[in-house]
C-alpha cells in the first residue's frame, strides 16, 4: 500500500510539473489504436452488441495484463524501480494540468475580449457548436468541461491506483477510452458501444459521487452553506443525462452560484438539456479560474485522503 501511495504521489507531481505526457508513446494512444482496429473489423453485420462486449473486455484485460507485467518486473528488479515505473504509468492515466491549461486557454482570450479566439479554444475541448456563443455560453462550456472531468480525468484513476496500483488505474483508463470512442447512443455505435458505455457508468458510480463531496468539502460558497450544497447536490446531479457526470457539474454549479446545462447546438441541431444549479449570479469569465482553483484543491485533498486511507488500512491490518 505504501508503494502504491508513493507511486500516486510521484504521478501527481509529474503531472503538476509537466502535465499529461504527449506523443505516440502514450499508452492511451495505443489503447485508441487497438480500439479503432477492432472496431473497424467488428462493428458490422450481426451480433454487434456481443462483439462490442468482447472488444471492451479484450482491451481492458490486455491493458491490465501489460501494466501488471511491467510493474511486476520492475518490483522484482528493485522496490525503487517498481515505485518509479508504477508512478510513471499512473501519470499517464491522469490529466489535471492538461484540464487546467485547456480552461486557461479559453479564459485568457475571453478576459481580453477576444471572443473568436475564445470560441476557437473552447471548440477544442467540447463537442458542441461554439461559433455563436456569447461570453456566458463560452464560460459555461469551459466550467462544465472541467467540472465533469475532475472525476474521470483525475480522481477516479487515482482511486483505482490506490485500490490496485498502476494496473487497475490503466484498466480504468482503458474503460474510459472505450467509452469515449464508441460509447455513443447514435449509429453506428448504438449496439457496438453499449458494453463500453455501461461499464464506464458502473466504474464511475463511486468516484464521481466521492469527488463531488470532496469538492464541497474543500470549497466554500458566498451564496449558501456546505450543508445546503450537500442537500441540493443529489436532486441537481440527476438532471444530467449521464448518471455520473452530473455530480461534478452539480457541485460546481452550486458552489459557484451559477446555472449549467441548458441549450446546446451540435452540427447545427438544437439539443435541450435540463439545467443544473441555482442561478444566483450570471456566468462570467472569472468563473473559469475559480473552477480551476476548485479543481486543484479537490485533487490535492484527494491525495491527502488517499494517504489517510492508506494509514487507516495499515493500522487496521496491524491491529488484526
Amino acid at each position: 500500500m505504501t508503494a502504491h501511495l508513493l507511486a500516486i504521489t510521484i504521478a501527481y507531481v509529474l503531472d503538476y510539473i509537466w502535465g499529461d505526457p504527449k506523443g505516440r508513446a502514450h499508452p492511451v494512444v495505443w489503447m485508441g489504436s487497438m480500439i479503432a482496429l477492432i472496431t473497424s473489423k467488428c462493428n458490422k453485420g450481426r451480433f454487434r452488441k456481443g462483439k462490442g462486449m468482447i472488444m471492451t473486455i479484450s482491451v481492458v484485460v490486455t491493458v491490465f495484463a501489460v501494466a501488471y507485467a511491467a510493474v511486476l518486473f520492475s518490483y522484482r528488479w528493485s522496490t525503487l524501480a517498481g515505485v518509479l515505473v508504477e508512478g510513471m504509468l499512473i501519470w499517464t492515466t491522469i490529466a489535471e494540468k492538461g484540464l487546467r491549461q485547456a480552461a486557461n486557454a479559453v479564459y485568457e482570450p475571453l478576459s481580453n475580449n477576444q471572443m473568436e479566439q475564445a470560441r476557437t479554444k473552447l471548440s477544442e475541448i467540447v463537442g458542441r457548436d461554439t461559433h455563436y456563443l456569447n461570453e456566458e455560453g463560452i464560460v459555461r462550456g469551459a466550467v462544465e468541461t472541467v467540472a465533469e472531468n475532475i472525476s474521470d480525468g483525475v480522481t477516479a484513476p487515482l482511486l483505482f491506483a490506490f485500490l490496485g496500483g498502476a494496473p487497475l488505474a490503466a484498466a480504468y483508463r482503458a474503460v474510459n477510452t472505450c467509452d469515449s470512442m464508441v460509447g455513443y447512443r447514435q449509429e453506428p455505435f448504438t449496439q457496438f458501444g453499449w458494453a463500453s458505455a455501461r461499464l464506464d457508468d458502473i466504474v464511475n458510480v463511486i468516484p464521481s459521487r466521492l469527488t463531488a463531496i470532496v469538492m464541497i468539502f474543500v470549497s466554500s460558497s458566498v451564496y449558501c452553506s456546505k450543508m445546503e450544497v450537500l442537500c441540493n447536490l443529489p436532486k441537481e446531479a440527476v438532471q444530467h443525462p449521464s448518471p455520473n457526470s452530473g455530480w461534478g457539474e452539480a457541485a460546481a454549479a452550486l458552489l459557484l452560484g451559477v446555472q449549467l446545462g441548458g441549450v446546446n447546438y451540435y452540427f447545427g441541431e438544437k439539443s435541450n438539456r435540463p439545467t443544473i444549479g441555482i442561478p444566483r449570479t450570471k456566468l462570467k469569465a472569472s468563473h473559469i479560474p475559480s473552477m480551476n482553483t476548485l479543481l486543484q484543491r479537490t485533487v490535492f485533498c484527494w491525495i491527502i485522503l488517499l494517504w489517510i486511507g492508506g494509514g487507516i488500512r495499515a493500522l487496521a491490518i496491524s491491529w488484526s
